[in-house]
């Protein structure tokens, strides 16, 4: 594949209520990148990483996956449930990034809890690093996971943003 022309990937912008969303899809209609607009370099750092060489352009999602990530922030929290995610990362990581999937919306796990999902009970660390470099947000639910405490901790588009996303889940939080 010496010649192989660079995937090509459709940035989208969808307005939400926290914020525009920056939606990255490739041809097949899976979801490469999901992130809020005022954190585009860092989106734009994960993708060279999860799809090295590919070609960011201007587009539109497809329909229904723009249509599941609106009725998703417009309170249809199981819309984003059956959208394809398309990843790099290590195998690690897309373990982690399953199970964060697997959190039900109105859930939330410690990053202990996140790290014995994945049978991995002694990597609470790693866990936490690998939830940090979710190139998926929202569809991959890292802001699900809190403290042990239940403190609200990191969160790439920033702790009120993720107050509003667990709140929008119906998550009591402070």
């Amino acid at each position: 594949m010496r010649n192989a022309q660079p995937e090509t990937l459709i940035l989208d912008r969808v307005p939400t209520p926290v914020g525009e969303v920056l939606l990255v899809t490739d041809a097949q209609g899976a979801v490469r990148a999901l992130d809020f607009a005022d954190h585009e370099a860092r989106m734009t750092r994960l993708l060279a990483r999860h799809a090295p060489g590919s070609a960011l352009v201007e587009g539109r999602a497809p329909e229904a996956v723009r249509r599941a990530v609106e009725a998703w922030f417009g309170g249809d929290l199981t819309s984003l449930d059956g959208l394809t995610v398309k990843t790099g990362g290590t195998a690690f990581q897309r373990t982690v990034w399953a199970a964060l999937r697997a959190i039900p919306a109105g859930q939330t796990r410690s990053y202990g809890q996140l790290a014995a999902a994945i049978g991995s009970p002694t990597a609470v660390r790693a866990a936490g690093l690998a939830n940090g470099q979710n190139p998926v947000a929202v569809i991959v639910p890292c802001h699900r996971v809190i403290g042990a405490n239940g403190a609200l901790t990191g969160y790439a588009g920033g702790l009120e943003r993720k107050r509003w996303l667990l709140r929008h889940e119906g998550v009591a939080v402070a």
